[in-house]
């Protein structure tokens, strides 16, 4: 049987895993789903739009699955929630469900949400993804895997944050972060994310051919429909493509600058 506290509330018509445990003050609503090795702190609130996988950590005070912020969505609607595997959700995070008719807010697996973390309508975040305290996600917004987020960092709603790429805290996004790279300012790219890519085993031939894209994106002279026109008569490898990739589908919100560099060198052109 889970270890529920006795001042916990938690609805019947819930369904808890054997093991899970429930602090004080704990209200769990009717229909959500925790699997096994949960934890969820005291004060924590989940509503019955919540699924949620295995060996989760929700903290003090955190709201998961509360009513979007939107002023279109209607009562009634049904959306939910999906949170996956091993996630550390720290306190006071709140993470809002789908605002349209059957649409998710999806977190992966292995994901560390530090204090006071916000997910809005139908954002999507990927695996191993790091968000510092604070940072404020706007409605379908997309973190994919292995980008870390420094605390205290806004971004816009429909924005795209990049594969393995670092955000500066502090900062403002109303444009989409390419992946691999470093970002900062307003909108603004200071080039690869070169020790986050080591640590992640890209190769250094790799780091060196995406810094080589980096280069004809943002340091060619061309615009960018035309850098992209002269990638394609260069073979790239998979993760330079999937950067030429990222910035060819950027059409919502655009990308990232980079800010003009004296001299002609740039931090993507130092291999460390």
């Amino acid at each position: 049987m889970p270890l529920i506290h006795p001042s916990a509330f938690i609805d019947p018509a819930s369904r808890l895993a054997a093991d899970v445990q429930v602090g004080p003050g704990v209200i769990i609503e009717s229909g959500a789903v925790i699997g096994e090795g949960c934890r969820i702190q005291a004060h924590a609130v989940i509503t019955g739009h919540v699924k949620m996988g295995a060996r989760n950590t929700v903290g003090y005070g955190a709201i998961l699955g509360a009513d979007p912020q939107d002023y279109d969505f209607k009562p009634g609607t049904k959306s939910e929630v999906l949170i996956g595997d091993d996630n550390i959700i720290r306190e006071y995070v709140t993470i809002h469900r789908g605002t349209k008719e059957g649409s998710v807010t999806q977190v992966g697996d292995n994901n560390f949400l530090m204090v006071g973390v916000h997910l809005g309508h139908n954002a999507s975040i990927g695996n191993r993804v790091i968000i510092a305290n604070n940072c404020l996600l706007a409605g379908y917004v997309e973190v994919q895997d292995g980008a870390v987020l420094g605390g205290g960092s806004v971004f816009h709603q429909f924005l795209r944050v990049g594969r393995l790429c670092m955000v500066r805290g502090g900062e403002r996004f109303p444009k989409d972060i390419p992946p691999f790279v470093s970002a900062y300012g307003t909108s603004m790219v200071a080039g690869i994310n070169a020790v986050g890519l080591k640590r992640a085993g890209i190769s250094s031939e790799t780091r060196l051919e995406i810094k080589r894209a980096f280069r004809l994106i943002y340091h060619s002279g061309l615009n960018i429909t035309q850098a992209l026109e002269e990638s394609k008569k260069t073979s790239w490898g998979p993760e330079a493509q999937e950067f030429l990739d990222f910035i060819a589908s950027a059409k919502k919100r655009g990308v990232c600058a980079v800010k003009p560099v004296r001299g002609g060198s740039s931090s993507s052109d130092r291999e460390e």
